[in-house]
This record gives structure tokens, C-alpha cells and sequence, in this order.
């Protein structure tokens, strides 16, 4: 059927030991209760520990799983487990069709052999004929973008053109099962947006498992999400932007209150502010929002440049106002003042954020000020909550009109 499931993982677990000899003795108990046909057990032995426990899922043609979670979760497990590296102590897996796996950004490359050389290495690997792998040789080549060193031996190889040349592999070998880890980590922009562009195109015909560190990745390409914590799933469906929140919620608290600048002014306390609520910490999608800075600055300086930043839980700006750009001259006498800027509608995605507060001194010749005089950085973190969530990080808000015209 043409709606089977191509990948079914039913309640998967495997275990680890963190004490090398008691690893090797137990996995000799192991082999010696399957070969004597005993029952095996799965309890923990001291030093044990699980590093996937009860997942399950199934994947279709057309659907891409993003496998996200903290260092450690056990991402890169389940994805060996996937891939036949790694036998799980219990349940089932089933795989249908021609699997392509880049676990590493090696990606079972031999470091002595050309590219070209490991182009039909890997090829071979993954079931195709010479003949089949001489058809897509120049697509593969091509795709790498590394037609000049594709006859150098792959250690003298970066990073970057490890990772070129395996995902050019595995997109030209049409799988019907691709499974990638971090691989789009490296490399320039034109080539991830290149790798999207192909993952988008592999996806109609096959079943993707993406494992990523990067939010924007995740949820720009998959369709399902699972979030893992220590072995353990702890949320997955088709909800990605409910499931990133997931993610960010394991690293509050981690947020660093950076102070800079040359001292000639202080920044005493930050506070938001959103429909008449004082030191709020959570704003809904639309509502307003203020942002209320008391602080001291030298009487030296006549005139002052605010800019309040918002940024991500990726430490990315995301938005930006400036007190100069906005006519707003903000006049300094040298006493404590708190200056507060207000904006309307908040359309930012929901999700965590934090602010970054600069003052500068007044430079007549630039709308950014001058010299940093005071800047806290990621600090007065708040929460935007709603249920719309838009693939962007900001939603305009547009006037629409349709006009008819004649047929």
C-alpha cells in the first residue's frame, strides 16, 4: 500500500554500562543466554543505565521525523539502532526499502580513497550496481560541488567536503529511508539551502529522521517531532512548534545577564510591561508589550541612543528598535531616570526570548549612536505565548484587499 509505514519502531530500548569490564562481562552473559536460549533479561545490572527506553513510532513515504533533545538524550543511539549499527536489547524495528544513513560526517568514507573511489564504495554499500552508480556519478559529483578535488584522497578532505560529498551521495541514490544527524551543521549557506532543496525533494518519496541541534532546521523541514530526555521520549506528534518548546524549556535558567561597555552609564533594572501588567514575563501573540529601563548616566552627555533588541533561544536578533530611528530624542540631565519604549502588537512567534538594552552616546551622523556608553545582554528573559506559529520568527501584520477583474 502506498500509505505503509517505512520505518516501525515498537517500544525500542537499549542499555548501556558505564564500567568497561562489567560491559564486557555482561555482554558475555548476554551472547550466552541467546545462544543457550535462556531467557534474557532486561532489568538494569549495577553500572547499567538506559539510553533509549520505550520509544515508538512509524513513518511514512512523505514524512520527515525531526529526533531532537539535550546532549545525551539518546538521539544518536536510536538513530544507530535504525540503522543496523546497533542491536536494541528490546522491541522491534521494521525497515522498508533502500536505507541511506549519515550518522557521521565521515560517512563511512575510506580516508585512503579518492572521492570518486568512495563514491562507489558507498554506492556498493548501498545495493547499486557499477553500472547504476556510473549514471549518477556526474549528478554526484555535480551536487558536491568539489569537481576539483573529487580525485584527492578523502583525508585530505575538510569537514565540510566530507559532508558535501556524503549527502550528495545519498541524495542521488534516492532512498526510500534516509537517516541524517547533524550533517547540515557544517557547510556555507548555498550549500545547506541546497541540501534542503534536496531533502524537500527526497521526502515526497521517502521517509527522512533528521536529527538536529538546530531549531530553525527542525522546524523549516519535518513534519513529525520527538523529543527525547535521557532515554525517555517526552513528547512527539505533529504539533514541531509545541515540540521546540519542549526542547528550549531544558535549558531555562541558563540565561547569562551580560553587562558592557565604557561605565559612563548604568543600567539599574530592566522590567516589561503588557496590558497594564507590571514585571510581566509572559506576553500573548498580539497584546502589547513596554519595556521600562531605569538607569543613570553621566551628565556629560546631553543627549542619549537607546536600542532595545529582542532575541531568540538561539541568541539570534530577531527584533530591533532604536530611539534614534523612531525621532525620539531621549534628553539626559545626569539623575535616575527610567525611559520606557512601547510597542503595540507583539508578532513574534510564541516561544522564549530575552532582551539586550544598549545606550550610546548621541552621534549626529549616525542613527546608531556612537560610543557604547552601558549594554546588558540576554537578560529580562519572557515568554510569547498563542497558538498561532508561523514558520518565521516575526508575523507581519499586512492589509489585505482582493481585486476582481474580468475574465
Amino acid at each position: 500500500m502506498a500509505d505503509e509505514p517505512l520505518i516501525k519502531v515498537n517500544n525500542v530500548s537499549k542499555k548501556f554500562c558505564r564500567d568497561l569490564k562489567r560491559s564486557l562481562w555482561y555482554g558475555f552473559q548476554d551472547i550466552m543466554s541467546e545462544a543457550t536460549a535462556r531467557k534474557y533479561e532486561h532489568q538494569l545490572r549495577d553500572d547499567e543505565f538506559w539510553s533509549v527506553n520505550g520509544v515508538s513510532f512509524e513513518l511514512r513515504r512523505g514524512e520527515c521525523l525531526g529526533l531532537i533533545g539535550p546532549n545525551g538524550a539518546g538521539k544518536s543511539t536510536l538513530l544507530k539502532i535504525l540503522n543496523g549499527l546497533i542491536k536494541p536489547d528490546r522491541g522491534r524495528i521494521e525497515m522498508r526499502g533502500r536505507i541511506s544513513a549519515l550518522i557521521e560526517l565521515s560517512a563511512g568514507f575510506n580516508a585512503i580513497l579518492t572521492g570518486r573511489e568512495n563514491i562507489y564504495s558507498r554506492g556498493a554499500v548501498l545495493g547499486f550496481t557499477k553500472a547504476e552508480i556510473d549514471k549518477k556519478l556526474d549528478a554526484i559529483i555535480d551536487f558536491s560541488e568539489l569537481e576539483d578535488f573529487i580525485d584527492t584522497p578523502v583525508v585530505n578532505y575538510s569537514s565540510g567536503m566530507k559532508v558535501r560529498l556524503g549527502f550528495a551521495i545519498a541524495a542521488q541514490m534516492e532512498p526510500d529511508v534516509l537517516l541524517l544527524d547533524e550533517v547540515l551543521a557544517v557547510g556555507d549557506v548555498g550549500f545547506r539551502a541546497k541540501c534542503f532543496n534536496s531533502i524537500y525533494r527526497m521526502m515526497e518519496n521517502a521517509a527522512v529522521v533528521l536529527v538536529s541541534h538546530s531549531m530553525p532546521q527542525i522546524n523549516r523541514v519535518c513534519s513529525d517531532i520527538l523529543v527525547m530526555d535521557h532515554g525517555q521520549p517526552v513528547f512527539q506528534g505533529k504539533d514541531v512548534p509545541q515540540g521546540i518548546d519542549k526542547f528550549y524549556s531544558y535549558f531555562q535558567g541558563e540565561e547569562e545577564n551580560v553587562v558592557m561597555g565604557n561605565g559612563k552609564a548604568i543600567i539599574n533594572d530592566v522590567k516589561l510591561e503588557s496590558n497594564g501588567q507590571k514585571e510581566a514575563t509572559e506576553i500573548r501573540y498580539m497584546d502589547s508589550m513596554g519595556v521600562a529601563i531605569t538607569c543613570k548616566i553621566a551628565p556629560t552627555f546631553s543627549s542619549v541612543v537607546f536600542c532595545v533588541t529582542i532575541i531568540n533561544q538561539e541568541l539570534q536578533n530577531v527584533l530591533q528598535c532604536y530611539s534614534s530611528a523612531n525621532s525620539s530624542e531621549i534628553a539626559n540631565t545626569g539623575n535616575l531616570m527610567t525611559v520606557t519604549v512601547r510597542f503595540n502588537e507583539v508578532n513574534l512567534n510564541p516561544g522564549r526570548y530575552a532582551l539586550a538594552i544598549n545606550i550610546l552616546s548621541h552621534n549626529p551622523n549616525s542613527l546608531k549612536g556612537g560610543e557604547v556608553l552601558c549594554k546588558r545582554y540576554n537578560c529580562s528573559p519572557f515568554r510569547v505565548v498563542g497558538d498561532f506559529f508561523g514558520y518565521a520568527p516575526v508575523q507581519l501584520c499586512g492589509d489585505w484587499e482582493i481585486v476582481e477583474t474580468a475574465s
